[in-house]
């Protein structure tokens, strides 16, 4: 599974992500072990809209199928 997954509401834990993309998730503060929740998703399903360590975050759906997570428990 990966974020792209998520549906409004769901929250799950974020693994290791694929080379290349952890710099920029880092920067976000996504970290490994961290429970992301997915708030919003914009038209057309792009961006999307997550809360990650009490912060909101926003990524493009490229970004989002590729950050591994847990599988989702919530709504």
């Amino acid at each position: 599974m990966n974020l792209s997954n998520l549906r409004i509401g769901q929250k799950a834990i974020v693994l290791e992500p694929e080379e290349g993309v952890s710099v920029k998730l880092f920067e976000m503060g996504c970290l490994p072990g961290e429970e992301i929740e997915l708030l919003f998703v914009a038209p057309f399903r792009d961006p999307m809209c997550f809360r990650v360590q009490g912060t909101q975050i926003s990524m493009r759906r490229s970004l989002a199928k590729r950050i591994p997570i847990t599988r989702p428990h919530g709504s």
